[in-house]
């Protein structure tokens, strides 16, 4: 566009596309509020956002032929930057929760159910993973060209969420042939989001009827009341100095994120069979780079270097909160329906064997590992483990909506050994399209070691015992 005119679709497509995303949450948000059945259904604004421009694409393109996003008010490629802003979301988010600043340091106890919630995730992942890759292995010797290796995204739409799901399913589509793959891991993502909704609203309803004194809240009831320390730190730049304090936060993640950039770029330059999953793991080295500034910043902070503190733990939490909103209304309103048409059986399977896992999992190990608050931990671990670090928030709140028990903690804190635990089964996925039934051996061998590790304590004490 090296000559262009202001009103040429191009120069407005992408405003317009974010206008639109934006305002599908604010209209979603509304219907929340107006019909009670939604209101109760636990279902995330961004994810009834992206469903209902889903329909709206599905109903145009029926009429018409033509995607509504790859029209000119859209600059004539808002399919593709759907999927980009998913995949740009997840990386950022992981970022903003990086940098957050650390609340101080856990004793003995607290630090070994942080541990073993962060093993907790890996073993679901792994358990996903397994169910997921041995229903699709099993169909493939029965339907005609059915991807062997396509539930291994399961764990990445319900573990992970919707940026890992449009990032294995593209590397499946691009390098190994799967049809439709980034739609299909888009799919078995927002069936994750379903889940979590369904499954917290039912385990909700259970409590209930037992007659457990919890605290079910309200949205429309709930005040959050914040304290001045909550906004502004008593060490920290002004929200109004020469810079603005959110732009100030904005800053910071971009350079994070252009580090992650320039590791993906030497490392796919010198591995370049590796460069697809290496830019995959956009999210990861994004991590990793925040981790470096993050690192830096306390370094000049602790020698004074810095008087000030720059990185707000408000604003960082609200920016990460924004950018996974983007991520999963994109990611849903990316679907394309009429691809995914043959495999909506296959999805359908896949999304209530991975909710009935995770559910009876995740709900098994909250009892026997957290029993100081043990619903708390499930509904926390599965809203994680089906949807995204909010769902889980959201599930926690209708029980415990001032975070007194350290359920919170546990799932900000988890994501460390989680990451350490879990890039394994990064590998497995990039391998499983070539040797499916390998995949499927080492992923069913590394859980049972997860297994061990999460429940070391009582299998291990007990012989002692004896």
């Amino acid at each position: 566009m090296e000559n262009f005119n202001f009103w040429d679709s191009e120069v407005w497509g992408t405003f317009n596309l974010a206008a639109v995303l934006l305002g599908s949450l604010l209209v979603a948000n509304s219907l929340k509020k107006i019909i009670p059945p939604l209101k109760k259904s636990l279902i995330p604004s961004s994810v009834l956002g992206g469903i209902l421009l889903l329909v709206t694409s599905f109903l145009y393109e029926t009429a018409t032929g033509e995607n509504i996003f790859n029209t000119e008010f859209f600059g004539g490629r808002g399919a593709g930057e759907l999927e980009i802003l998913t995949y740009h979301g997840l990386a950022l988010g992981f970022i903003a929760t990086t940098l957050k600043p650390s609340t101080g340091k856990f004793g003995k106890e607290r630090s070994r159910e942080i541990f073993d919630t962060g093993v907790t995730t890996v073993s679901t992942y792994l358990l996903q993973g397994i169910i997921g890759l041995g229903i699709t292995l099993s169909l493939s010797l029965i339907v005609k060209d059915m991807f062997a290796a396509a539930g291994v995204i399961l764990p990445f739409g319900y573990g992970q969420g919707t940026g890992q799901a449009l990032n294995y399913g593209n590397i499946y589509e691009q390098e190994h042939g799967f049809v439709g793959g980034r739609s299909f891991g888009l799919s078995v993502a927002a069936m994750g989001f379903l889940s979590a909704a369904l499954g917290g609203v039912i385990h909700l309803n259970i409590l209930r009827k037992k007659g457990m004194k919890y605290n079910f809240g309200h949205e429309d009831e709930e005040t959050e009341v914040l304290k001045l320390q909550d906004v502004q730190g008593h060490d920290e730049i002004p929200m109004n100095g020469s810079i603005d304090k959110l732009t100030m936060q904005l800053v910071l993640i971009f350079l994070a994120y252009l580090m992650a950039y320039g590791m993906m770029s030497l490392l796919g330059n010198l591995i370049r069979p590796l460069r697809s999953i290496l830019f995959g793991f956009n999210f990861l080295l994004g991590v990793v780079a925040a981790v470096i500034i993050k690192a830096v910043n306390n370094f000049l902070m602790k020698k004074k270097i810095v008087k000030r503190q720059h990185i707000s733990a408000f604003l960082m939490t609200r920016l990460s909160g924004f950018f996974f909103d983007i991520m999963i209304v994109a990611g849903v309103a990316a679907i394309r329906i009429n691809v995914i048409k043959e495999y909506w059986w296959i999805i359908l399977i896949l999304g209530l064997a991975g909710a009935f896992s995770t559910y009876f999992f995740t709900h098994f190990v909250a009892k026997k590992l957290f029993p100081g608050y043990a619903e708390e931990q499930f509904l926390v671990t599965y809203g994680m483990l089906t949807g995204t670090a909010s769902t889980g928030i959201i599930l926690l709140r209708e029980i415990d909506p001032d975070f007194r028990t350290p359920a919170s903690e546990n799932l900000v804190y988890q994501n460390f050994p989680a990451m350490v635990f879990g890039f394994p089964m990064m590998l497995l996925a990039a391998m499983a399209p070539d040797q499916p039934v390998m995949t499927l051996l080492i992923m069913t061998a590394f859980f049972a070691v997860m297994v061990l590790i999460l429940f070391r304590k009582k299998l291990f004490v007990r012989k002692r015992k004896k």
